[in-house]
C-alpha cells in the first residue's frame, strides 16, 4: 500500500517539474482574493480595496433619445390642447360640476354598482354549472352565454324595453295551471330603469361566467386531490383553496369587465334614460356646445375608471401573496426606493 502511494507522489512530483514552476497569483490581486494559488513567498492574502474606484452609471444613449422623441409629443399634445380656443375650457369647467351632469353621473355609477354585482354573482352561479357533471346544467349555461355573447348589446336593451309587445302580463304561478300567485302589466314592471339592469346584467353575466370559469380551471386539480386525501370538506376546498388562487386569474379580466361596464352605460341613452351621456346629450342639443360637452362626459368616465384602476391593483397586490416571494411595490414606495436609489448613485459620484 505504501509503494503504491510512493509511485503515485513520484509520478505528481514529475508531472508538475515537467510543465514548469506554477506561477502563484500577486498579493490583493482578484485571482489571489476569489481564492487562487498562495502567493509563492507565503505572505498572507489581502483583499483588494475597491473605496479608490469610481462609481460611473452605464450609460444608454438611445434610452434618452427615446425619451427625449416622446417628451416633445407629449408637450405638443399639451400645448395644442391648452391654446387651441375651440377645445372652450371654460365651458367645460362650466358644466363639470353642473347638478344636472352629477345627478347622470349617480346614475351612471347606480347602474354600474346594481349591475355589476348582479352580474357577477349569476355570472357565478353559471359558472359552477358549466363545470358540475350534469348534462342539463352545462348545457343551460353554455347555451346562456351563447346567446348573451352573440348578440350585441343595443339589441338586448331595445329587445328588453319592448317586452310587453311579446308578453302583455307577467305572472307567477303554477306552470301548466290558471293557478296565479302573482301578476302585473310588462310595461309597468319593466321601466327604463329596469330594461337597462335588466338588459347589462344578463350581458354582463355571459361574460363573467367565462371568466370565473377560466380563473377556477387554472388551478391545479392536484391541490384538490391532496385536499380531499386529507379530509378536507368540499365547501372549505373551494373557499380556502380554489377561490384565492383563482383570483388571481379572474381578477384583472374582471376589472376589465367592470371598466368596460362603466362605459357600456352610455347605450342606455336609446332608453332615453338620464344617466350621464344622456344627460351631456340632452345640454349640448340645447346649447349646441357639442365639444365642450363630450368632453365633460369623457373626463369623468376617465375619473371612475381611474379610481377603479387603483382599486385592482391593490386587489391584486392583496391576492398575490401566496404566489410572489415579496409583495409588488405600491407607487409610493416605488417612488421612495427610486429616489433613494439616485441620492446613492449621485452621493458615490460626487466622491
Amino acid at each position: 500500500m505504501s509503494s503504491a502511494a510512493t509511485t503515485v507522489a513520484q509520478s505528481t512530483k514529475s508531472a508538475q517539474s515537467a510543465a514548469g514552476p506554477v506561477p502563484a497569483a500577486a498579493p490583493g490581486t482578484a485571482a489571489s482574493a476569489a481564492g487562487g494559488f498562495p502567493p509563492a513567498d507565503g505572505t498572507a492574502r489581502v483583499a483588494t480595496d475597491y473605496s479608490a474606484y469610481r462609481v460611473v452609471a452605464a450609460k444608454h444613449p438611445w434610452r434618452w433619445v427615446g425619451t427625449a422623441v416622446v417628451a416633445l409629443g407629449v408637450l405638443a399634445v399639451a400645448w395644442s390642447l391648452a391654446t387651441n380656443p375651440r377645445w372652450e375650457w371654460g365651458v367645460v369647467a362650466q358644466w363639470f360640476t353642473a347638478q344636472s351632469v352629477i345627478n347622470g353621473l349617480l346614475e351612471t355609477l347606480k347602474l354600474t354598482a346594481i349591475s355589476g354585482i348582479l352580474g357577477f354573482v349569476l355570472g357565478f352561479i353559471l359558472a359552477l354549472m358549466r363545470l358540475s357533471a350534469s348534462p342539463l346544467l352545462v348545457s343551460v349555461s353554455w347555451t346562456f352565454s351563447w346567446i348573451f355573447r352573440s348578440t350585441p348589446l343595443l339589441v338586448q336593451m331595445l329587445l328588453w324595453y319592448n317586452l310587453g309587445y311579446l308578453y302583455e302580463k307577467i305572472s307567477l304561478g303554477i306552470p301548466f295551471t290558471d293557478v296565479r300567485f302573482f301578476e302585473v302589466q310588462t310595461t309597468t314592471l319593466i321601466s327604463q330603469f329596469a330594461a337597462a339592469v335588466l338588459g347589462l346584467t344578463l350581458n354582463q353575466a355571459a361574460y363573467s361566467a367565462e371568466i370565473i370559469r377560466g380563473g377556477i380551471l387554472s388551478v391545479d386539480q392536484g391541490q384538490l386531490e391532496a385536499a380531499a386525501a386529507l379530509g378536507i370538506p368540499a365547501w372549505r376546498r373551494s373557499t380556502r383553496i380554489v377561490l384565492p388562487q383563482a383570483m388571481r386569474a379572474i381578477l384583472p379580466n374582471a376589472f376589465n369587465e367592470i371598466i368596460g361596464l362603466v362605459k357600456g352605460t352610455s347605450i342606455v341613452y336609446v332608453l332615453a334614460y338620464s344617466e350621464l351621456f344622456y344627460t351631456v346629450q340632452v345640454i349640448y342639443n340645447r346649447t349646441q356646445q357639442v365639444l365642450p360637452l363630450l368632453l365633460v362626459a369623457t373626463l369623468w368616465y376617465v375619473v371612475i375608471t381611474s379610481v377603479l384602476s387603483v382599486f385592482q391593483y391593490y386587489i391584486e397586490r392583496h391576492y398575490s401573496k401566496g404566489a410572489v416571494r415579496n409583495l409588488p411595490l405600491t407607487p409610493l414606495q416605488k417612488a421612495r426606493t427610486f429616489f433613494a436609489t439616485h441620492a446613492v448613485a449621485n452621493r458615490a459620484r460626487s466622491l
